[in-house]
């Protein structure tokens, strides 16, 4: 696997902030969680619906999705649709930030893909 080059610098940063200012922070802050940006991919393909979110991520509870979509929410990366009938149907979609993010996220995919591949290697190897 090719190296990659990247250096990472202290632009972002002068003197008087401290690394929980930086520029990082605030997206690492919104992205944090186990599920989040798995949510953020199923979400970018299609609006989803709760129940469909959970059926798609096995292992998360009810109450974990809530408050991880409530946040996503928060952050303005999703936008929640409430449609006044019963039962309830709430739907979520991307916002336009959202939206901007997957670019990341994709990116994200693809070294996890590479990385995959490393391990497979490194096993092979062994």
């Amino acid at each position: 696997m090719a190296k990659m080059e990247y250096t990472p610098t202290t632009d972002n940063i002068d003197s008087s902030e401290n690394v929980r200012t930086c520029a990082i922070a605030k997206p690492q802050n919104m992205i944090a969680g186990k599920w989040k940006l798995t949510i953020l991919w199923l979400i970018s393909m299609q609006t989803r619906r709760f129940n469909e979110l959970q059926r798609l991520l096995p292992g998360i509870s009810k109450g974990i999705l809530t408050r991880q979509l409530r946040e996503l929410e928060t952050d303005g990366l999703i936008h929640r649709e409430v449609y006044k009938e019963v039962p309830p149907k709430v739907e979520y979609s991307l916002t336009a930030l959202g939206d901007s993010f997957m670019p990341i996220l994709t990116s994200i995919a693809e070294w996890g893909k590479r990385f995959e591949q490393h391990e497979e290697d490194k096993q092979l190897e062994s």
